[in-house]
Formats: structure tokens, C-alpha cells, sequence
């Protein structure tokens, strides 16, 4: 298996880093890290079973995270997606799978609907509803922002923006197969926001409620995940 990595620009002056993993083929696996993540650890191994069972696949840095240009008190889910956007188009695929962890779910939901060569959409503990930002949101409306353990933070821009962005947008417009993984513990996003998920969309959706996972996955998670992804994207391209 071979890769690299690209500097993609998405404005004049900022760039994404994104690391492709070369596949047989022209169907994509295309990853959306979470808030406060980046595309390396589990994303690897993600793109690596991708690229085993036949597709190429690629996972990105959004502005502000990992090695991408840009500050993260600037992004916004706007933002977001047109990083998105402009990595797909570097790939420039005949069809791809959008997956998206937490807040990367919210990108790959908000995205799917505008692209008709997404085939399908898998989402590990996706936000779905904009109320698990609330604690942040009342930060920012006390303090004027809202600041993380590592320094990084985000202001009202962050909340003006999300707003923008209800989920029965989605459920309205996307009509590919969805599939969600959740842990049963979550703290941080509810399972039960994923079941209102579920029961909005209007399409084939595969919700699996995994014990003993939190919001991070365990290894043993995690592989699990991936196994069950893997079969049930099998099945959707054989429809």
C-alpha cells in the first residue's frame, strides 16, 4: 500500500494536508476527523481497511487542527466543509463513501446531500443535534469565548455559523444509505440523538448501539467498527 501527502489549498493563502492511501480503484473512502481531533491515529487504520476492501482513500487535516494552515478560533462548519469540498475535488472521485467521527459526522451529514456521487454516509457518535455544544455555547455567551485544555478555543462566530446548520436540513435532502455507530456510554454526543437521527431520515439507515464504548472508542471498538462498516458497505454496493 503506498501514500502520500498533499497540500491542498482551499483560499489564497490557507492550505489542508491531506494523506491519500492508494486503492484499486476509483471509489473513495473520504474521512472527516472530529472538533478537536486531526487525521492521524485510528483515521489510518480506517483508511487502511478501506483501501482492503477495494476502495482509495484519503484523510484530511480541517484548518486549525493537525499539520492545515489556518487558526482554529477561525473555522467554522462552513469552513469545514469547503475543506471538504476542496479535497474531494483534488481526488476527484467516481463515487465515494463519506466518513465522519463526532463533529465530523456533522461535516459529512451536512455535505452528502450537495454531492450526488456519495454513495453512502458512516458516522461513529455523529452530532447531530446542535445542543451537544451547549456547554460550550454558554461558555462563549459568560466569557466571550470558550477555550479547550490545549489552548485552542472558539467565539460566537463558531455558534452564528453552526446555527446555520439544523439536522432536519439533512433529513430532508439525503437519500443515500446511512450507517451509525454509537457507544452505549457516551458522554459527550447522546445515543439517543442518534436514535432521533435515525427516526428522521428518510432513507436506509443502519444504527448499531455498541456496549461498553464511550464517546472514544477502545481498540477492541474500534475494530469491531471497522469490521461491521466494512460488511455493510459490501452489501450496499452489491444493491
Amino acid at each position: 500500500m503506498t501514500t502520500d501527502t498533499h497540500e491542498i489549498p482551499v483560499t489564497d493563502d490557507e492550505a489542508v494536508t491531506a494523506t491519500v492511501h492508494h486503492g484499486p480503484s476509483d471509489r473513495w473512502f473520504v474521512c472527516c476527523h472530529g472538533f478537536l481531533s486531526d487525521r492521524t491515529g485510528s483515521y489510518e487504520s480506517r483508511c487502511e481497511r478501506a483501501v482492503e476492501a477495494g476502495y482509495s482513500a484519503v484523510r484530511f487535516d480541517f484548518r486549525g487542527c493537525g499539520d492545515a494552515d489556518g487558526a482554529f478560533v477561525d473555522q467554522t462548519l462552513s469552513d469545514k466543509l469547503a475543506d471538504l469540498e476542496a479535497v474531494v475535488d483534488r481526488v476527484d472521485p467516481d463515487s465515494y463513501v463519506l466518513f465522519g467521527s463526532s463533529f465530523g459526522g456533522k461535516v459529512a451529514f451536512h455535505a452528502a446531500p450537495t454531492d450526488d456521487r456519495v454513495e453512502a454516509v458512516v458516522a461513529r457518535a455523529p452530532v447531530t443535534d446542535n445542543r451537544s455544544f451547549d456547554e460550550y455555547r454558554e461558555a462563549v455567551r459568560e466569557d466571550g469565548e470558550c477555550r479547550f485544555e490545549d489552548g485552542r478555543r472558539i467565539d460566537r462566530r463558531f455558534f452564528d455559523d453552526l446555527d446555520r446548520y439544523p439536522f432536519d436540513d439533512v433529513a430532508a435532502a439525503l437519500a443515500v444509505p446511512v450507517a451509525i455507530v454509537h457507544g452505549r456510554d457516551d458522554e459527550s454526543v447522546p445515543l439517543g440523538d442518534s436514535t432521533d437521527a435515525t427516526a428522521a431520515l428518510e432513507t436506509d439507515v443502519l444504527l448499531e448501539a455498541v456496549a461498553g464504548e464511550g464517546h472514544r472508542f477502545s481498540r477492541e471498538g474500534e475494530r469491531r467498527m471497522r469490521e461491521r462498516v466494512f460488511d455493510w458497505l459490501g452489501c450496499v454496493r452489491e444493491r
